[in-house]
């Protein structure tokens, strides 16, 4: 990132460029495909509004270009590459509609190419629903304008997670190209310099895949500006023996005959404007053409210059060279399946509560969205208003990742975290105000009688499930609550969350996608049983009949055991317990029991151990389900994890990576981290890790926080043999030049998880198990008597019959209500399954969309519902027209 490791970078291609031997003449020209676009170190180099005034002024430049280069023979017109639809965002929003109109039209002829990512970012600490939504302004073009974006990239960072290939496919991408810095990192240099293949089918265990140019790094030959050089560059991919010698079809054994060499701007704002050219480098042929141009129009002058009967030089849009290389050589290409780690992914953890507050609204959103469907389908025009902001809530999921966390350039450690906090708040700005709003109008869309007090509860996944429920409630304890859709009196008890009084039920079978309605009656009611407390507290140990837990002083967990079973899940590894922050767990205030009653005990432990921090443990009635919520109430800057040590043999981790589930193994013993060029030391948890090992294990849900250690892991070992996990609680993981410093000054940390102990692993229900933590019940008053949209007890409005399939987002169409609802499912088996989902009054119509709601294929309803199969471990998009359209 730095200056200086520029300077080496042009310095080791130079030297190795020039010390290539001659070309020697092909009988078929082989042909070179040089891409000129700018690689984008968003808010690196200057603030936001310089860098957006900067696309639009590049792409106009660039659109000048080709239509004065338009006669030119077609290997030699003048051709751009925006790195990221950010750059068409901008335009649009900055130009006129004729303007943006002339852009949309370069695009379509191959003339400007623009890929699905926003920006360049760091995808391993990505929720996988983040990484989608980022995407969807490319998808609105894509319909709106008729086209299709092929390519989609992740740049200059040198880890890359194994899902990414799968929402990049999913999403409609079949091409991507990868160059790394191969600065700011822990990874060997000799390693990044001699990778296994240089072109391959980047795959996810759901068999999507797309194809990934990904060089090994030689000077600048397989970092992110390639060509930065130009005429150097195609000498050296013509001539160099170890590259052609690793460059090669299995087939025939010849070096393949398409080449692209991709990249040409840098991290230099300077070079894209004009304000200070870069130094010259004598002796390279038409350099002195590429430093004299602000906006890099040299491309088409040294595609003629070099091509000869040997070689064609071609200025390249990317996806001619990927449409060339697939036509030859596609179907004998290999493809790769494993997972990188994280390197500079790491970094969001220095704003840990600000990156934890993104993840929060993502995870929100699927209950927002539900209400918004709901709503909708009742008052149509219901999203209009919320439109802007989640276009910009979208777009900005696609840059808070932006991958220049390393914040070690010009621009302030400040100036970037201010930056990220804005990112942040116009993300939840959207969630909360469609959530909030749609909870008050489907309140009044639910009939009641004149004088009752009812609320619903709404279940946002996609199948029954039982559960707490918490109703803001500052009325008479003396009262009891009816299942109005049973009849039957529910347990009950009143707490205190955040200070403010809550009625929590336990609602049971709450349907699908649906609600159920509760009415509060006055007077004690007659299931007198309802009042036993759900668990029983003394001396520290918690039992609620289905497992038994001792809790340290500091909110750490000595002991589990499944009473069931008899059998202790706790381990002590290397002084650390389960929840563990610091080997001190006797170090505290006493602890105290709150929020008793009939649904659940909570007892609360307060501690200075490693931190000040308050833990809170809550257990539910008949249930082996364990939540904790940690609230750190003090600033840090180092690296700090919460352990969770586990009494499990011959462990196996799964987590959930980005997009995919993997088994946290290397790839040579049956795992799918590779074996080589990866970093081992943080892997990525986005809802759950489980640990399972002969028969029995435990899942980990995780809420607010995006990487863990599995055991002793290093950078360049992975422990499999240790059953410990340690979640990153935040810090500068590669040393205080990385990153933000000191957490920003943040001085208050929510950081929740969940256990539940169980037999055998089973993927579908750690998913579930994780998503039904994550995502509580939604409770609204019913505040109309007049209502009469919905009915009045109890309704489902879609249901997903196979249960390993995890209804994953269910939302209106991008385009509207109108055109129907939006249905994404994810096949948690191994196995294609076959699923049903119908919805409340029939489908009309079924559409296999992809992730970014772009039509693939029409599909024929049965019965008036979707009968579909999806794919083994494949996360599929659906739009069902709806029978009874609003």
């Amino acid at each position: 990132m730095s200056s200086l490791h520029r300077l080496s970078f042009w310095m080791m291609l130079i030297c190795a460029m020039f010390a290539c031997g001659h070309v020697v003449a092909q009988e078929t020209p082989k042909r070179i495909y040089i891409a000129n676009d700018d690689h984008t170190d968003f808010m690196w180099t200057a603030d936001a509004d310089t860098y957006a005034n900067v696309f639009v002024e590049m792409l106009d430049h660039h659109l000048r270009l080709a239509e004065e280069t338009k006669n030119n023979p077609a290997p030699y017109r003048n051709r751009f590459n925006a790195d990221g639809s950010y750059w068409m965002w901008n335009y649009e929003h900055r130009k006129s509609d004729a303007e943006f109109a002339k852009l949309i039209q370069a695009i379509k002829d191959g003339t400007i190419s623009v890929p699905l990512n926003p920006l360049v970012s760091c995808y391993g600490g990505q929720p996988t629903e983040a990484v989608l939504r980022g995407l969807y302004y490319a998808g609105r073009i894509e319909r709106k304008h008729d086209l299709r974006f092929e390519l989609a990239t992740a740049m200059e960072n040198q880890t890359l997670p194994l899902g990414l290939a799968s929402l990049f496919a999913g999403s409609g991408a079949k091409y991507s190209w990868r160059g790394v810095c191969g600065c700011a990192t822990k990874l060997p240099k000799e390693q990044l310099a001699k990778r296994d293949r240089e072109i391959y089918w980047y795959t996810g265990h759901d068999g999507q895949r797309i194809l990934m140019k990904w060089y090994s790094l030689v000077g600048s030959i397989g970092g992110y500006w390639e060509a930065g050089y130009p005429s150097a560059a195609i000498n050296w991919v013509d001539s160099d023996p170890g590259f052609l010698k690793r460059y090669i079809d299995p087939q025939s054994n010849d070096p393949y005959k398409a080449i692209g060499v991709f990249g040409f701007g840098g991290d230099d704002l300077a070079r894209k404007t004009g304000i200070t050219p870069p130094p010259t480098v004598p002796g390279v042929p038409g350099l002195q053409k590429v430093i004299s141009s602000p906006y890099c129009d040299h491309f088409y002058i040294i595609a003629e210059q070099e091509s000869n009967a040997s070689r064609q030089v071609i200025v390249s849009n990317e996806a001619d060279f990927f449409h060339d290389f697939e036509s030859h050589y596609g179907q004998t290409l290999d493809s790769h399946c494993v997972t990188y780690g994280n390197e500079w992914d790491l970094y969001s953890a220095s704003m840990s509560e600000t990156s934890a507050r993104v993840r929060r609204a993502v995870e929100k959103l699927r209950a927002a969205e539900l209400l918004s469907t709901l709503v909708s389908l009742k008052y149509p025009d219901f999203m209009r208003r919320h439109e802007s902001a989640r276009d910009r809530a979208f777009i900005d999921l696609g840059l808070f990742w932006e991958h220049n966390w390393t914040a070690d350039g010009p621009i302030s450690r400040q100036q970037r975290a201010s930056w990220q906090e804005q990112v942040a708040s116009n993300i939840e700005y959207y969630v909360n105000s469609v959530y909030g709003e749609a909870i008050i109008r489907l309140g009044g869309m639910i009939p009641r009688p004149d004088g009752a007090k009812r609320f619903f509860v709404l279940n946002p996944l996609g199948w029954p499930r039982t559960d707490y429920a918490d109703f803001a409630y500052n009325g008479s304890a003396n009262v009891h609550v009816i299942d109005l859709a049973s009849g039957n009196e529910v347990p009950f008890q009143l707490v205190k969350l955040s200070g403010a009084p809550h009625l929590r039920i336990l609602a049971s079978e709450v349907p699908s996608a649906g609600y159920k309605v509760f009415e509060i009656a006055t007077g004690p009611g007659r299931q007198s049983s309802l009042t036993d407390a759900a668990a029983k507290m003394h001396n520290n140990v918690l039992d609620n009949g289905k497992i038994k837990l001792t809790i340290a002083k500091d909110g750490a967990i000595q002991s589990l055991i499944d009473l069931a079973s008899g059998r202790e899940f706790v381990a002590e590894i290397d002084g650390l317990l389960v929840n563990d922050f610091a080997a001190n767990s006797n170090d505290g205030e006493p602890i105290k029991v709150e929020n008793v009653g009939p649904v659940s005990v909570t007892i609360r432990a307060r501690s200075e151990a490693g931190l000040a921090h308050t833990t809170s443990i809550t257990v539910y009635r008949d249930s082996k389900r364990i939540d904790i919520r940690n609230e750190l109430t003090e600033n840090f800057s180092n690296v700090r994890h919460w352990a969770f040590g586990f009494s499990i043999d011959n462990p196996q981790v799964h987590t959930e990576e980005v997009g995919t589930v993997n088994l946290n193994r290397l790839k040579s013993a049956g795992g799918d981290y590779a074996d080589t060029h990866a970093r081992y030391d943080y892997l990525t948890l986005n809802h759950f890790a489980d640990i399972s090992g002969d028969g029995f294990g435990v899942t980990l849900s995780n809420t607010d926080l995006a990487f863990a250690k599995l055991g002793r892991s290093t950078l360049t070992t992975l422990d499999t043999t240790t059953p410990q996990i340690q979640v990153l609680a935040g810090g500068q993981v590669d040393g205080s030049s990385l990153g933000i410093r000191g957490q920003n000054g943040a001085s208050y940390f929510l950081q929740r998880f969940a256990l539940q102990p169980h037999d055998g692993y089973d993927q579908a229900q750690a998913m579930k198990f994780s998503l039904e933590h994550q995502n509580p019940f939604v409770t609204g008053e019913i505040i109309s008597k007049g209502g009469d949209q919905y009915t009045e007890k109890e309704f489902s409005l879609l249901t997903v019959s196979n249960p390993n399939v995890v209804l994953w987002a269910l939302k209106p169409s991008e385009s509207g209500i109108t055109d129907g609802i939006v249905a994404r499912v994810w096949n948690q088996s191994m196995q294609a399954a076959a699923t049903t989902i119908a919805v409340d009054g029939g489908v009309s119509g079924v559409q296999r969309v992809t992730h970014i709601e772009t039509p693939i294929e029409d599909i024929e309803p049965v019965a008036d519902a979707a009968e579909l199969s999806i794919h083994p471990h494949r996360l599929e998009t659906f739009l069902l027209h709806l029978k009874s359209s609003p």
